[in-house]
């Protein structure tokens, strides 16, 4: 068939646009693939907290804050405490989750701003200052407070107690101090980011956290993630605190310093507590109230896995007390005395403030648990401080990298399965019935070991013995007696020391070759 004048056009047409279509192809090249996603945005974390720590560490420490406007740094205690952050206002509650973050109001004795931030979907944001988030009580102020007054700190609340009842958890206020709550337990010592030179009036230190960062939780987290800034005149760092609410509350620290000099007193996971009057300690009389402490002891796991228990004094000068040791398990404050009765305090509860117990999560090496008891005249003062002291120096220039891990609890006689010293107690070391005055030089202690095995061998006392020790002086009697009132023993060591010596007592119960309990220890001074 011949094709008609149209077909023959349109062959045309379409072999015009082939070879266009070829032309252009040969110039171009191949078609461009689509665009790529764009990248994720980096989500905000520790190591940013590290960076920022070691920039930091580069330049000299600014303590120049702002000044705080005259009406706030001139309220006390109870001006401060009628500040109270608006419950409704609490943050953290958008995703539906447990916990809540509520700030403190700068003033009183926290006239340091900090910066609070929280992290969203990896990026954070800083929580801007509003006098609409407080209810001020009867503090009336003659002008507006400034907008960019800052924070003094912030807390974390929790449903930890009751389902239906936000309670505080963890608080953060003051230079680096933190505290946090179990369930059933009111608040008493405290913890502490880093110590330096503690008792030493003109050099100890206090670094400040200066800024912190609170991941938003989601709906069905059951721990929150807070990461510090740290800031002092010898040292920066970073930290992470993993907070998981419990029975036995537990935080998580990982440290990371970087020293702007060599720090030869540093302390590595500091609690501080109070410690006025206790049953070992009777110098203070005028309370109605029989002991009154925060903490009763410092008890210690060490490498070698020994357990020793020191009571705790107020001591009538500033004492310190080192344990040496090598990769220690743990070391903690502990509150052992849980009956009313010996307090009689109806407002603050003593018998059931936690007791606090770091755990290292790596090897410390060498060095020692230090305890520093400081003269206190009331029981407003934290005057007990417990620490871990390494042996090598901080020198400038290093990173320096510590985890562990802190268990509030109300119940220490769960850490370890011997039996405990629970009472300590010391008089005259006159005998039984004599009239006769004590010599010169002498003491009698009185421990109350419970717990463990013991209750075993009260049908069989014989069994069970008392090994003493005394670093100066000599040890002139003991006796150790059966307690069923607390299923134990009532152990008794009569010591003499020369007048203005001092020694260190030593002493556990052992039945044949086996350790029942754990060790007690205690410093004295011949008057």
């Amino acid at each position: 068939m011949i094709p008609s004048r149209r077909d023959f056009m349109s062959s045309l047409i379409a072999l015009s646009a082939a070879l266009v279509g070829e032309r252009a192809a040969a110039q171009t090249g191949p078609a461009a693939p689509p665009p790529a996603p764009p990248a994720p945005a980096p989500r905000f974390g520790y190591d940013d907290v590290v960076n920022r720590a070691r920039d930091l560490a580069s330049v000299p420490y600014d303590n120049t804050p702002p000044p705080l406007p005259e009406a706030l740094a001139k309220l006390d205690y109870d001006a401060y405490r009628d500040i109270r952050f608006r419950p409704d206002r609490a943050m953290l509650g958008a995703n539906g989750g447990a916990f809540r973050m509520q700030m403190f109001h700068p003033g009183f004795l926290f006239t340091r701003p900090v910066t609070v931030n929280v992290i969203r979907d990896g990026v954070p944001a800083p929580v801007p200052y509003s006098a609409n988030l407080f209810d001020y009580g009867r503090n009336k102020f003659d002008r507006p407070l400034p907008v960019n007054l800052g924070f003094a700190g912030f807390r974390l609340h929790y449903p930890l107690n009751d389902p239906k009842v936000q309670d505080e958890l963890i608080s953060f206020l003051g230079a680096s101090y933190f505290r946090f709550l179990g369930r059933k337990q009111r608040y008493g010592l405290s913890a502490r980011g880093l110590a330096i030179g503690v008792g030493a009036k003109e050099t100890e230190e206090f670094p400040v956290f200066r800024e912190f960062w609170i991941e938003a939780p989601g709906p069905e987290a059951d721990r929150a993630v807070i990461y510090a800034l740290l800031d002092g005149v010898s040292v920066t760092g970073a930290y992470q605190f993993l907070v998981y609410p419990a029975t036995q509350s537990v935080v998580d620290v990982t440290m990371t310093l970087f020293p702007r000099r060599a720090i030869p007193r540093i302390g590595i996971a500091p609690l501080t507590s109070m410690f006025y009057v206790g049953e070992n300690d009777r110098r203070f009389f005028d309370d109605f109230r029989p002991e009154l402490h925060d903490s009763d002891g410092l008890l210690m796991h060490t490498g070698a896995g020994e357990w020793i228990w020191r009571p705790l004094r107020n001591a009538r000068e500033i004492s310190l007390s080192n344990f040496m040791d090598t990769n220690p398990r743990g070391f903690g404050l502990m509150q052992r005395d849980r009956i009313f009765e010996h307090y009689q305090d109806l407002d603050l509860g003593y018998e059931a403030r936690p007791s606090y117990w770091v755990e290292p999560r790596d090897n410390w090496g060498e060095g020692s648990i230090e305890l520093a008891e400081i003269p206190t005249g009331d029981e407003t003062n934290d005057n007990i401080v417990a620490y871990w002291k390494p042996k090598a120096t901080p020198e400038q220039g290093q990173q320096l990298i510590w985890r562990y891990r802190v268990t509030s609890v109300l119940n220490d006689f769960a850490l370890h399965p011997g039996g405990a010293a629970i009472n300590t107690w010391q008089t005259s070391a006159r005998a039984l019935g004599s009239t006769e005055p004590a010599a010169p030089g002498t003491r009698r202690f009185i421990i109350d070991f419970a717990g463990g095995d013991l209750g075993y061998y009260l049908t069989d006392p014989d069994k069970v013995q008392i090994v003493p020790s005394i670093s100066n002086g000599r040890i002139l009697r003991t006796f150790l007696t059966p307690n069923p009132r607390l299923d134990g023993f009532r152990a008794g060591i009569d010591v003499a020391v020369d007048k203005g010596q001092s020694a260190d007592l030593r002493a556990f119960l052992k039945a044949g070759n086996r350790a029942l309990t754990e060790t007690w220890t205690f410093p004295w001074r011949a008057e």
